[in-house]
């Protein structure tokens, strides 16, 4: 059987690598890059390897990771080590982030791998890690660093999406998708990205100038979804800037123009219409239930279970960070599939962020204090993991101060 890099062209692969290096986190001259990818994703890695260093990477640090080693930890390592990260990981970020690099990360689902392994232990290192690393994350949410992140498929992942054909065919189908999604199968993806960056521009103009109280999302699935906004808050989407006003694109692909709600002003119901995935399983059928901002009511069909270790990660986690408008009319959408994969599935649906929130969401929200921000209503956490809820019948309209109302979106299609 042909492996995943034969059953795609590498004149597409040379053209997603250097998409993900000029667009996604638009490497500079002199800059060092970090390729986060696991040892199965070598030929794609040094592909962007290539590129970076055409672009004038001083560096490009390969960071590999083997998920097989991965499970064998999470199974065999003594109960302590899967709470305890050691602090030469903390140092390794911060001398990357001290020095200005940027990181790209290839991820690849594989829904086999840790079938077998604990989700309580995995749930334990996870948070385990980002409580070591907090300070890169936040380094990472206010946009300080350039990161994207950019997937290949796998043959799990790919049976999981196209089930009823052979494994081969399943992965070209996948990979087509994929560079479809991601914009990067044009003759020229980097031009692509520039048209599709000025149409984000224009409607995050239109959003941020109207400085909405609220946002009401009704679809006929059960949502019925009040979500209120900071004053002076920000919409943000497609290219973002890091601290030195230098543009990049976090996701690719990316749909989405999102902002933080209110921590104490999100009222309702919501109910999922993607699957999540989280700590290794798949969760069906999420339904929340919100009062003054917090998450007091959860169900799943299947993966009740995980549901209940993302919500009670920490008290930030029941509530939340990001509010995301996804137009159901974009090509990824139109593809009128299921990904299995939140950096997909939240790009083709309006879509919710529970636990931490950007300080990139609000005006000058990167020179403000973590107490400021606090009062200002956004909220923290060591959590950050997307919901979509969008439908074909989604209808969202923004409220104004004095009650004024203005349609953003009907069914399921942006309507400014």
């Amino acid at each position: 059987m042909k492996g995943i890099y034969e059953l795609v062209r590498e004149e597409q692969l040379q053209k997603y690598a250097k998409l993900a290096v000029r667009i996604g986190v638009n490497v500079q001259k002199n800059q060092l890059v970090v390729i986060h990818s696991d040892v199965k994703h070598v030929t794609f890695a040094r592909l962007i390897q290539t590129a970076a260093y055409e672009a004038g990477a001083s560096n490009v640090v390969m960071d590999w990771t083997d998920e097989e080693s991965t499970q064998a930890f999470y199974i065999h390592a003594a109960d302590d080590a899967i709470d305890h990260i050691p602090d030469w990981q903390h140092a390794r970020f911060k001398e990357w982030d001290d020095t200005g690099a940027a990181y790209i990360h290839i991820i690849s689902e594989d829904f086999d791998v840790f079938k077998d392994v604990s989700p309580e232990r995995i749930s334990r290192f996870q948070k385990a890690f980002r409580t070591k690393l907090e300070d890169y994350y936040a380094r990472i949410r206010s946009h300080e660093v350039r990161w994207c992140l950019l997937a290949v498929p796998s043959f799990s992942w790919a049976a999981k999406v196209f089930p009823s054909v052979t494994k081969e065919v399943a992965v070209q189908s996948l990979w087509q998708a994929i560079l479809s999604g991601a914009r990067a199968d044009g003759t020229n993806p980097i031009k692509d990205w520039e048209n599709h960056n000025r149409v984000f521009e224009s409607r995050k103009t239109f959003l941020n100038d109207c400085q909405f109280d609220a946002l009401h999302f009704t679809n006929s699935r059960g949502t019925d979804l009040v979500v209120g906004l900071p004053n002076n808050h920000v919409f943000i989407g497609g290219g973002v800037t890091d601290n030195r006003g230098i543009s990049f694109f976090p996701n690719i692909p990316t749909e989405e123009i999102f902002s933080a709600p209110h921590k104490d002003k999100v009222n309702g119901s919501l109910v999922a219409t993607k699957p999540l995935v989280y700590g290794g399983e798949v969760i069906h059928d999420v339904s929340l239930i919100f009062q003054d901002g917090r998450i007091t009511s959860y169900d799943a069909a299947t993966g009740q279970e995980a549901l209940h270790r993302l919500i009670e990660t920490d008290e930030g986690s029941h509530y939340l960070g990001e509010i995301a408008l996804v137009s159901n009319h974009s090509p990824l959408a139109q593809a009128d599939m299921l990904f299995y994969i939140t950096l997909f599935d939240e790009n083709t649906a309006c879509h919710i962020g529970i636990g931490n929130a950007s300080p990139s969401n609000l005006q000058h929200g990167s020179d403000l204090s973590g107490e400021a921000l606090k009062e200002a209503g956004l909220n923290t956490s060591l959590l950050s993991i997307n919901v979509a809820f969008g439908t074909e019948d989604m209808k969202v309209v923004g409220r104004k101060e004095g009650g004024t109302e203005v349609l953003l979106m009907k069914d399921g299609d942006f309507r400014f």
